[in-house]
């Protein structure tokens, strides 16, 4: 009877020590890691890496099959920041592949078409995409492996197909309408005349000619040869600006990450025209106070983090910019002073619901991680901005343009005024953080959302101990429109901490356990002295952190790790 009662003792402890709060285990290996918002993207990029390739490579082999299978979510119609660590040297690198607006779309020309605001999608929301020059520069620094090998796999379900996920079937439904404004776009992604169904097969042969012509002939094929002729015979049938100059003289812009300390760490972000200086500014607030004892998602953590946000994203809205055409006051925003001076505007007791700006002191998007086996990490975003961009697909080509232009004002005394040949304040971010031998790559899309789910993220890791895993499944807030006070959050922040918030002055839509609207994360870390990494991929959306292959499995070499 003892010792029944010993094993049943046994058995409940067990139970409880596998107990969790998570939804997911983080992945753990010796070699690379690939993690995205779609399985078959994951295991694109891993299989790059098995056969040699290096962190770039595999990035652009899932970003480019990310581009056919989250059709709405991004593709070669669309712009791309990245950040890449290399391992050996420590040293970080920073791309900033942001279109700019045609030379013939200025103030002017929208109001001899009677336009007074910006237009949401269209062809005058339509700057040059970068995605394809953006891959094209990563890969003539950091690629190992042939160009051409690195498109096969987004060929291949372009061509053949592949079955349509949740998720991504959830974003397509609620497109039919506005797909269906511009003919090429009804043809190519409604099938039958409506989006398709969860699990059906969908195929987009021409896709698979563009992104043959671009494994083919190379970036030039997108900017100066048969997709460009495309892009511009759409532009003359629908009346936009775009010029073939507009194209051809593109180029990418290598940029210093900006950066912010953390209670010991170094979190980086690009410069603007991105929004990632909000996402400093924050933790710079968050951090003039010590994290609540109750946890991340006490009252107390929570108020912090939301007003904290309210004061960055005041800041943000008034200064961000392209800065080859507005000084953009990037070092003041960021400093530890200019915190310490904003976080007395924090009544721990009071939401603001009208922050101002301050004044500094001068001087539908996929993110993607991936860690190789020598530890270079990249942490890349790419998107179309809503989704499917502009609702205008290029004829015969496959692909919709984005419509990033739409985040210009019109309003003379903005920084971000439309200009000739200018980028658009931009919301896409890619990051990363380290602390000794740790190194992270991290992003979360998502809009207006990503600075405050990066702040959220690198709070839950730092100040709460969790793992990358742990720090992305978290409940999160975000923002639900300009008005400060108007929130989202998810279902599992307890009740009477909502209550709480909400008796502050917030005002709250309560979502589902793991809502969207707090964007589609992914993470990897890696371990410089055990040589170990991680990888995360967030349960928001359908994806994986897909581990490479070992050699054993690949080369009949090696041995399992």
């Amino acid at each position: 009877m003892q010792a029944r009662l010993v094993i049943l003792l046994m058995l409940v402890a067990t139970a409880f020590a596998q107990d969790r709060s998570t939804a997911r285990s983080m992945v753990i290996t010796r070699y690379g890691i690939v993690a995205t918002t779609h399985v078959q993207a994951s295991v694109a990029g891993a299989q790059i890496l098995a056969h040699g390739g290096s962190a770039i490579d595999a990035a652009i082999a899932a970003n480019a099959t990310l581009g056919v299978t989250e059709p709405m979510m991004n593709g070669i119609g669309g712009d791309l920041f990245a950040i890449y660590w290399d391992a050996k040297t420590g040293k970080l690198y920073g791309l900033n592949s942001s279109g700019w607006a045609p030379q013939a779309l200025t103030p002017a020309y929208l109001k001899a078409r009677d336009v007074t605001s910006m237009p949401y999608a269209g062809i005058d929301t339509v700057t040059v995409p970068g995605a394809v020059a953006g891959w094209n520069a990563l890969h003539a620094r950091f690629g190992k492996l042939p160009w051409k090998e690195l498109f096969q796999s987004a060929i291949f379900y372009a061509s053949q197909g592949y079955p349509v996920p949740e998720l991504i079937h959830g974003f397509w439904e609620g497109e039919d309408a506005p797909l269906a404004k511009d003919p090429e776009s009804a043809r190519v992604y409604l099938p039958n005349g409506k989006p398709p169904a969860i699990g059906q097969i969908f195929r987009n042969p021409d896709l698979a000619k563009a992104l043959r012509l671009i494994a083919d002939q190379g970036s030039d094929a997108y900017y100066k040869g048969d997709i460009a002729r495309a892009i511009l015979q759409t532009e003359q049938e629908l009346g936009g600006p775009m010029s073939a100059g507009d194209l051809a003289e593109f180029q990418p812009e290598w940029v210093e990450p900006i950066s912010t300390t953390y209670r010991g760490w170094t979190v980086y972000e690009l410069p603007p025209n991105g929004q990632g200086m909000a996402a400093l500014e924050m933790l710079n607030l968050m951090e003039t106070k010590p994290p609540d004892p109750a946890g991340p998602l006490s009252t107390a953590e929570l108020h912090m983090r939301i007003e904290a946000m309210k004061l960055a994203y005041a800041d943000l809205y008034r200064y961000n910019a392209d800065p080859r055409f507005a000084k953009v006051p990037v070092k003041g925003l960021i400093s530890k002073e200019y915190a310490r001076q904003r976080a007395r505007l924090i009544d721990p007791m009071k939401a603001n619901c009208a922050p101002l700006p301050g004044t500094p002191p001068t001087s539908d998007t996929t993110y993607l991680s991936v860690v190789d086996r020598e530890g270079n990490i990249v942490s890349l975003i790419q998107s179309n901005y809503s989704a499917f961009g502009s609702g205008i697909t290029v004829r015969g080509m496959g692909f919709v343009l984005q419509n990033r232009g739409a985040l210009f004002s019109l309003d003379p005394a903005s920084p971000n005024v439309l200009a000739p040949r200018k980028r658009p304040f931009h919301t896409i971010i890619p990051a990363f953080m380290e602390r000794g031998d740790q190194h992270i790559g991290f992003g979360i899309m998502g809009g207006a959302n990503q600075p405050l789910a990066h702040a959220q993220f690198v709070s839950n890791f730092v100040d709460y101990g969790m793992n990358i895993q742990q720090a992305l499944e978290s409940a999160r807030f975000t923002v639900r429109s300009r008005k400060a006070c108007e929130l989202v959050i998810e279902s599992r922040v307890p009740q009477a901490v909502r209550d709480q918030l909400t008796a502050m002055g917030d005002e709250f839509r309560v979502d589902r356990e793991y809502s969207t609207a707090m964007g589609r994360g992914q993470a990897v870390l890696h371990d410089s002295s055990s040589k170990v990494n991680y990888g995360a991929s967030d349960p928001r959306a359908d994806g994986s952190a897909e581990p490479e292959p070992p050699p054993v499995l690949h080369s009949g070499k090696g041995s399992h790790p």
